[in-house]
């Protein structure tokens, strides 16, 4: 045997085992995926019933609901998709359409949105804090929050929303500037329709994300015990990942059903919102094709 050919059957051993090491990776993160989800659905199923989602906290397990998280929550995740999701797809635009992409300034603001995407969530609820709560005196309100949040995904979605624009193929954005159409025209009626698809995959990702973080909420003021409905913007507030967090630093074993009760909860509210994501993609794609 050849020395070449002993070069090609360890380069295909060496294949082989990498794909081998990435599949028993994989089947390991499904298997804690699977028994996590089951031990969440064995202790929350008997528990997640139409009071608790309609009834208020309680000191007793048996009479404890999730109502004004719940709320908090959908509150809480629609004003940071108004705040996040315009800044993102609009500073994407920019960067991709009207900045000079040889510039420093351009480069210092991809080095920058770049590393803000990998900023711990609790970096984010420290700025809240010393910023929107204390320097603005907005207080532990439900708009301090949401801009945190806000600040949170923001990196997320413009890189999201700036690959989409870039997929969008220069022969038609092209043909649009042959045919006449201003630049303004073509970014709303071409470039933004076409990348529509992605730009929306990014953004529920990213509030997904938003969701399911309880640290900068923390950090910013919010609570994981109220009785009453945020009324308003600077209202007091809670969220589904702080009443879980409550529920589950205690002891007892029913507060740990009503825990996963929560969490199951929270899991349905982004299947839904992911599955509402991949329906508005499918048919967007489907009329541009």
């Amino acid at each position: 045997m050849s020395r070449y050919q002993k070069k090609l059957k360890l380069r295909h051993f060496n294949n082989q085992a990498f794909k081998v090491l990435l599949f028993l990776v994989i089947a390991f993160s499904l298997l804690v995926l699977v028994t996590l989800l089951f031990d969440i659905f064995r202790k929350g199923y008997q528990t997640l019933t139409w009071d608790f989602l309609t009834s208020m906290p309680s000191g007793r397990a048996a009479r404890a609901g999730i109502l004004p998280s719940l709320v908090g929550s959908l509150v809480l995740i629609g004003l940071t998709a108004l705040i996040s999701i315009p800044l993102g797809v609009g500073t994407a635009i920019y960067l991709e359409l009207y900045a000079n992409k040889r510039s420093r300034f351009f480069k210092l603001l991809q080095l920058n949105i770049a590393n803000l995407a990998g900023v711990p969530s609790i970096v984010y609820g420290i700025l809240g804090l010393a910023i929107f709560s204390q320097l603005l005196r907005l207080g532990p309100s439900l708009i301090v929050g949401s801009i945190t949040l806000s600040l949170l995904i923001l990196p997320v979605i413009i890189v999201s929303s700036s690959e989409a624009i870039k997929a969008v193929p220069s022969s038609i954005i092209d043909g649009s500037y042959a045919l006449g159409v201003t630049r303004w025209k073509t970014i709303t009626g071409v470039i933004l329709p076409m990348a529509l698809p992605g730009i929306m995959t990014g953004s529920i990702l990213a509030l997904s994300r938003a969701m399911g973080e309880a640290a900068p909420l923390i950090m910013v003021g919010a609570v994981g015990f109220v009785t009453f409905l945020p009324d308003n913007l600077l209202s007091r507030y809670s969220a589904l990942p702080l009443i879980v967090f409550n529920w589950t630093s205690r002891p007892q074993e029913a507060f740990a059903q009503i825990a996963a009760s929560g969490i199951m909860v929270m899991m349905i509210i982004l299947l839904i919102t992911n599955l509402t994501a991949i329906i508005i993609r499918n048919k967007t794609q489907s009329r541009i094709d």
